[in-house]
């Protein structure tokens, strides 16, 4: 959908141009992003707390390992409703588990956004300021083949221009 609405608009702005030439820009989202150093300090931090995270799971799992096999020693000489009220114990701490499992990935998500917020919005900004500078009538992310041609006779590469901008060598 996006796609089909930037094509849209390239071709409208491209017909109300006319005969005036159009100029636009065009980057990697994905080689500015992985070059700034505060990349490098965002994904040590996300890696630390994805280990957090692990950790505990695995606690959890041992904890459960435990009691399961404690459960498969004794449950021969235990009366029904102690059977039953064991079989529902471990159910309960299963569920908690994949429970945790699924609320740890919402989070991490969560923390890889709110991360990478910042560093795309540098991006952005510069990516503005820059388009306004040249002239340019749009500046395309040419990352995840939504652009597979761009002719450098018409745009300009302006990841040179982003890295400066930047600070990123």
């Amino acid at each position: 959908m996006k796609k089909l609405f930037f094509l849209l608009v390239f071709f409208a702005t491209a017909t109300m141009a006319g005969a005036q030439s159009l100029r636009y820009g065009y980057f990697s989202l994905d080689s500015i992003f992985t070059a700034m150093p505060e990349y490098a300090v965002a994904q040590k931090n996300l890696s630390d707390l994805r280990a957090k995270y692990d950790e505990e799971m695995k606690r959890a799992e041992s904890e459960f390992n435990a009691k399961y096999e404690e459960f498969l020693e004794t449950q021969r000489d235990l009366i029904p409703s102690i059977l039953y009220k064991r079989q529902t114990e471990l159910q309960e701490i299963m569920e908690k588990n994949v429970a945790f499992k699924k609320e740890a990935a919402r989070l991490l998500e969560e923390a890889r956004k709110d991360a990478y917020a910042p560093l795309r919005a540098r991006i952005f900004e510069a990516v503005r300021r820059i388009g306004g500078e040249r002239g340019f009538a749009f500046v395309l992310n040419t990352d995840g083949d939504a652009c597979p041609y761009v002719d450098p006779a018409c745009g300009e590469n302006i990841n040179p221009l982003l890295r400066t901008a930047l600070n990123i060598q």
